[in-house]
């Protein structure tokens, strides 16, 4: 008789696997009085984004997105105390396994179940199953997620 992994043990491999692992400090995130800004943040593990964006959302400051946040990155649009910057561009496309071109089980319904409206709609649309990346501009992102919100301490 076999046993079958539990789901736990599956997911932890996946998110393991899904990407490097972040330095101590998540490259692309200043933290510098009244707010902490994510510049150019280019992502990385799942697992571990999921832990910054907990950190991040217990802060009780604005966080605000600027410049290039792509892929696991994405996850933090949705924080209560999260703003894009009015230049920010988002980046999506399915999460991978560093080097490869295979999508791990589970960790697209992961980063999913962090979108809202339109955002979640085309994340589940294709987005999480490209390998391409789909870019959207900071206004295009709040068209499509309504709760979403420029940062109003970011001129230009």
């Amino acid at each position: 008789m076999t046993k079958t992994p539990s789901l736990a043990l599956i997911l932890a491999v996946a998110l393991t696997a899904a990407a490097p692992a972040m330095a101590q400090q998540p490259q692309g995130i200043q933290r510098a009085d009244a707010f902490i800004d994510v510049w150019n943040n280019r992502g990385g593990n799942v697992l571990e984004m999921v832990q910054t964006r907990q950190e991040l959302a217990s802060s009780g400051r604005t966080v605000r997105i600027r410049g290039y946040c792509r892929s696991a990155c994405t996850i933090l649009t949705t924080m209560p105390n999260a703003c894009l910057g009015p230049q920010a561009r988002i980046g999506f496309h399915a999460p991978r396994i560093q080097g490869t071109q295979i999508i791990p089980p589970y960790v697209d319904q992961i980063m999913g179940n962090f979108y809202r409206g339109g955002i979640r709609d085309r994340w589940f649309g294709g987005w999480n199953r490209s390998m391409k990346m789909q870019i959207i501009t900071a206004r295009e992102y709040v068209r499509l997620d309504p709760q979403a919100r420029i940062c109003d301490s970011i001129r230009g």
